[in-house]
Protein backbone atom coordinates (compact mmCIF):
# COMPACT_ATOMS: atom_id res chain seq x y z
CA UNK A 1 0.00 0.00 0.00
CA UNK A 2 1.96 3.60 -0.76
CA UNK A 3 0.25 7.18 -0.68
CA UNK A 4 -0.31 9.00 -4.08
CA UNK A 5 1.27 12.01 -5.18
CA UNK A 6 -1.55 14.41 -5.54
CA UNK A 7 -2.05 18.21 -7.09
CA UNK A 8 -4.29 20.96 -5.27
CA UNK A 9 -5.19 24.03 -7.21
CA UNK A 10 -4.91 27.36 -5.08
CA UNK A 11 -7.92 28.21 -3.19
CA UNK A 12 -8.79 31.84 -4.65
CA UNK A 13 -12.45 32.80 -3.27
CA UNK A 14 -13.77 31.96 0.10
CA UNK A 15 -15.89 29.53 -1.82
CA UNK A 16 -12.93 27.14 -2.94
CA UNK A 17 -11.55 27.29 0.46
CA UNK A 18 -14.72 26.60 2.46
CA UNK A 19 -15.32 23.54 -0.57
CA UNK A 20 -11.62 22.46 0.36
CA UNK A 21 -12.52 22.83 4.24
CA UNK A 22 -15.32 20.43 4.00
CA UNK A 23 -13.50 17.76 2.12
CA UNK A 24 -10.67 17.85 4.36
CA UNK A 25 -13.73 17.59 7.86
CA UNK A 26 -15.39 14.53 5.85
CA UNK A 27 -11.87 12.92 5.82
CA UNK A 28 -11.31 13.51 9.02
CA UNK A 29 -14.63 12.11 9.81
CA UNK A 30 -14.38 8.84 7.59
CA UNK A 31 -10.45 8.12 9.33
CA UNK A 32 -12.30 8.56 12.64
CA UNK A 33 -15.27 6.12 11.60
CA UNK A 34 -12.81 3.15 10.49
CA UNK A 35 -10.72 4.18 14.03
CA UNK A 36 -13.85 4.33 16.28
CA UNK A 37 -13.25 7.50 17.05
CA UNK A 38 -15.33 10.39 17.58
CA UNK A 39 -14.69 13.01 14.57
CA UNK A 40 -14.75 15.93 17.90
CA UNK A 41 -11.53 14.43 19.09
CA UNK A 42 -9.60 15.67 16.34
CA UNK A 43 -8.76 19.43 16.18
CA UNK A 44 -7.86 20.66 12.39
CA UNK A 45 -5.15 23.32 12.31
CA UNK A 46 -4.93 25.26 9.20
CA UNK A 47 -1.35 25.81 8.01
CA UNK A 48 -1.20 29.61 6.49
CA UNK A 49 2.56 29.08 5.44
CA UNK A 50 3.36 30.80 2.30
CA UNK A 51 -0.93 32.12 1.94
CA UNK A 52 -1.13 36.13 1.56
CA UNK A 53 -2.90 38.35 3.78
CA UNK A 54 -6.24 38.24 1.21
CA UNK A 55 -6.21 34.53 1.12
CA UNK A 56 -6.21 34.20 4.79
CA UNK A 57 -9.13 36.56 5.53
CA UNK A 58 -11.02 34.47 2.86
CA UNK A 59 -10.06 31.75 5.34
CA UNK A 60 -11.54 33.69 8.22
CA UNK A 61 -14.60 33.88 6.03
CA UNK A 62 -15.12 30.49 5.54
CA UNK A 63 -14.59 29.56 9.29
CA UNK A 64 -10.30 29.43 9.81
CA UNK A 65 -9.93 31.17 13.44
CA UNK A 66 -6.56 29.82 14.18
CA UNK A 67 -3.71 28.70 11.87
CA UNK A 68 -0.10 27.21 12.18
CA UNK A 69 2.92 29.27 10.98
CA UNK A 70 6.36 27.95 9.98
CA UNK A 71 8.49 30.51 9.96
CA UNK A 72 8.36 32.92 13.33
CA UNK A 73 8.95 36.41 11.39
CA UNK A 74 6.15 35.53 9.07
CA UNK A 75 3.99 35.01 11.42
CA UNK A 76 4.43 38.09 13.48
CA UNK A 77 3.84 40.08 10.28
CA UNK A 78 0.56 38.08 9.90
CA UNK A 79 -0.75 38.44 13.34
CA UNK A 80 0.16 42.50 13.35
CA UNK A 81 -1.39 42.93 9.75
CA UNK A 82 -4.32 41.33 10.36
CA UNK A 83 -4.86 42.14 14.52
CA UNK A 84 -8.12 43.05 13.74
CA UNK A 85 -9.13 39.63 13.15
CA UNK A 86 -8.58 38.34 16.70
CA UNK A 87 -6.89 34.84 15.22
CA UNK A 88 -4.79 32.95 17.40
CA UNK A 89 -1.60 31.49 15.83
CA UNK A 90 0.43 28.32 16.16
CA UNK A 91 4.02 28.45 15.41
CA UNK A 92 4.64 24.61 14.19
CA UNK A 93 8.27 25.21 13.02
CA UNK A 94 11.59 25.26 14.40
CA UNK A 95 12.50 27.95 16.81
CA UNK A 96 15.67 29.97 17.85
CA UNK A 97 16.36 31.17 20.73
CA UNK A 98 16.77 34.73 19.64
CA UNK A 99 13.36 34.45 18.08
CA UNK A 100 11.32 33.37 21.26
CA UNK A 101 10.55 37.17 22.27
CA UNK A 102 8.20 37.20 19.06
CA UNK A 103 6.52 33.96 19.61
CA UNK A 104 6.27 35.11 23.28
CA UNK A 105 4.42 38.57 22.32
CA UNK A 106 1.87 36.76 19.50
CA UNK A 107 1.80 33.24 19.35
CA UNK A 108 -1.27 31.17 21.77
CA UNK A 109 0.57 27.66 20.74
CA UNK A 110 4.27 26.55 19.72
CA UNK A 111 4.57 23.18 18.49
CA UNK A 112 8.27 22.35 17.95
CA UNK A 113 9.67 22.77 21.39
CA UNK A 114 12.81 20.64 21.19
CA UNK A 115 15.44 22.17 23.84
CA UNK A 116 15.96 23.65 27.06
CA UNK A 117 17.18 26.63 25.69
CA UNK A 118 14.04 26.97 23.89
CA UNK A 119 12.06 26.41 27.00
CA UNK A 120 14.46 28.87 29.40
CA UNK A 121 14.08 31.09 26.20
CA UNK A 122 10.40 31.11 26.42
CA UNK A 123 9.93 31.43 29.66
CA UNK A 124 11.83 34.48 30.07
CA UNK A 125 10.17 36.37 27.62
CA UNK A 126 6.53 35.12 28.57
CA UNK A 127 7.33 36.36 32.52
CA UNK A 128 8.13 39.68 30.57
CA UNK A 129 5.12 39.57 28.28
CA UNK A 130 2.68 38.66 31.18
CA UNK A 131 1.34 35.55 29.18
CA UNK A 132 1.73 31.46 29.24
CA UNK A 133 2.28 29.87 26.43
CA UNK A 134 0.74 26.38 24.78
CA UNK A 135 3.31 23.63 24.48
CA UNK A 136 4.37 20.67 22.34
CA UNK A 137 7.39 18.44 22.77
CA UNK A 138 8.53 18.17 19.30
CA UNK A 139 9.74 13.98 18.36
CA UNK A 140 11.82 12.93 15.77
CA UNK A 141 10.00 9.57 15.17
CA UNK A 142 11.62 8.92 11.81
CA UNK A 143 15.54 9.02 12.75
CA UNK A 144 16.07 11.49 9.71
CA UNK A 145 18.79 13.49 10.34
CA UNK A 146 17.19 16.59 8.19
CA UNK A 147 14.53 16.53 11.31
CA UNK A 148 14.11 18.96 14.54
CA UNK A 149 13.26 16.96 17.64
CA UNK A 150 13.98 15.11 20.07
CA UNK A 151 15.33 11.91 19.91
CA UNK A 152 12.64 9.47 21.42
CA UNK A 153 14.45 7.87 23.93
CA UNK A 154 15.67 11.51 25.13
CA UNK A 155 11.89 12.64 25.67
CA UNK A 156 11.43 10.89 29.12
CA UNK A 157 13.92 13.03 30.66
CA UNK A 158 13.20 15.98 28.80
CA UNK A 159 9.80 16.32 30.01
CA UNK A 160 11.11 15.42 33.67
CA UNK A 161 12.42 19.53 33.29
CA UNK A 162 9.65 21.32 32.15
CA UNK A 163 7.52 22.07 35.56
CA UNK A 164 10.43 24.22 35.98
CA UNK A 165 8.99 26.25 33.26
CA UNK A 166 5.82 27.07 34.29
CA UNK A 167 4.62 30.00 31.92
CA UNK A 168 4.61 26.64 29.09
CA UNK A 169 1.27 25.05 29.33
CA UNK A 170 2.61 21.23 27.79
CA UNK A 171 -0.56 19.79 25.68
CA UNK A 172 1.52 16.75 24.35
CA UNK A 173 3.99 15.23 21.41
CA UNK A 174 4.60 16.35 17.86
CA UNK A 175 6.44 15.11 15.17
CA UNK A 176 6.55 14.82 11.21
CA UNK A 177 6.41 11.49 9.54
CA UNK A 178 9.37 10.39 7.26
CA UNK A 179 8.70 11.66 3.87
CA UNK A 180 8.12 8.89 1.75
CA UNK A 181 5.16 7.10 0.03
CA UNK A 182 5.35 3.84 1.49
CA UNK A 183 2.09 4.05 3.81
CA UNK A 184 3.35 1.41 6.22
CA UNK A 185 6.45 3.73 7.08
CA UNK A 186 4.26 6.61 7.33
CA UNK A 187 2.44 4.63 10.02
CA UNK A 188 5.44 3.68 12.08
CA UNK A 189 6.39 7.10 13.16
CA UNK A 190 2.78 7.88 14.45
CA UNK A 191 2.53 4.90 15.78
CA UNK A 192 5.73 5.17 17.31
CA UNK A 193 4.74 8.87 19.06
CA UNK A 194 1.69 7.36 20.93
CA UNK A 195 3.43 4.93 22.17
CA UNK A 196 5.86 7.00 23.53
CA UNK A 197 2.90 9.28 24.38
CA UNK A 198 1.56 6.06 26.50
CA UNK A 199 4.55 5.21 28.50
CA UNK A 200 5.34 9.02 29.50
CA UNK A 201 1.95 9.15 31.05
CA UNK A 202 2.49 6.91 33.61
CA UNK A 203 5.93 8.50 34.47
CA UNK A 204 5.39 12.55 33.90
CA UNK A 205 5.39 15.08 36.67
CA UNK A 206 2.28 15.51 38.42
CA UNK A 207 0.17 18.32 36.97
CA UNK A 208 1.97 17.70 32.89
CA UNK A 209 -0.29 17.16 30.61
CA UNK A 210 0.64 14.75 27.49
CA UNK A 211 -2.70 13.91 26.20
CA UNK A 212 -2.07 15.36 22.26
CA UNK A 213 -0.95 14.31 19.86
CA UNK A 214 0.04 16.81 17.07
CA UNK A 215 0.70 14.69 13.60
CA UNK A 216 -0.25 14.01 10.03
CA UNK A 217 -0.60 16.77 7.55
CA UNK A 218 -2.43 16.89 3.77
CA UNK A 219 -1.16 13.66 2.55
CA UNK A 220 -1.18 11.47 5.55
CA UNK A 221 -3.69 12.61 8.20
CA UNK A 222 -5.92 10.16 7.46
CA UNK A 223 -2.90 7.19 8.70
CA UNK A 224 -2.21 9.39 11.60
CA UNK A 225 -5.93 9.76 13.00
CA UNK A 226 -6.08 6.13 12.70
CA UNK A 227 -3.07 6.47 14.82
CA UNK A 228 -4.13 8.20 17.99
CA UNK A 229 -3.62 12.21 16.50
CA UNK A 230 -5.51 14.53 18.20
CA UNK A 231 -4.20 17.50 16.16
CA UNK A 232 -3.54 17.30 11.93
CA UNK A 233 -1.86 20.22 10.39
CA UNK A 234 -3.16 20.90 7.00
CA UNK A 235 -2.16 22.90 4.68
CA UNK A 236 -2.33 22.26 1.05
CA UNK A 237 -5.38 20.42 1.15
CA UNK A 238 -7.46 24.28 1.95
CA UNK A 239 -5.35 26.89 0.58
CA UNK A 240 -3.73 24.75 -2.29
CA UNK A 241 -0.33 23.36 -3.36
CA UNK A 242 2.95 25.91 -2.78
CA UNK A 243 6.46 25.97 -3.81
CA UNK A 244 7.26 24.64 0.34
CA UNK A 245 4.68 22.12 0.13
CA UNK A 246 3.93 20.16 3.35
CA UNK A 247 3.47 16.83 2.15
CA UNK A 248 2.92 15.47 -1.59
CA UNK A 249 0.72 12.17 -0.82
CA UNK A 250 -3.14 11.69 -1.22
CA UNK A 251 -4.10 8.40 0.08
CA UNK A 252 -5.02 6.13 -3.10
CA UNK A 253 -8.87 5.58 -3.50
CA UNK A 254 -10.16 2.53 -1.37
CA UNK A 255 -6.45 2.58 0.64
CA UNK A 256 -7.67 2.39 4.22
CA UNK A 257 -5.33 5.64 4.91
Amino acid sequence: MSLAAADWPVAQSVEQITANLATVHQRIASACARAGRDPASVRLLPVSKTVDEARIRMAVAAGCHQLGENKVQEAQRKAEAMADLGLHWSVIGHLQTNKARYVARFASEFQALDSLRVAEALQQRLLLEDRTLDVFVQVNTSAEPSKYGLEPTAVADFVQQLPAFDRLRVRGLMTLAIFTPEVERVRACFVRLRELRDQLQQTAPAGLDLSQLSMGMSGDFEVAIEEGATVVRVGQAIFGARSTPDSFYWPTPGAPA
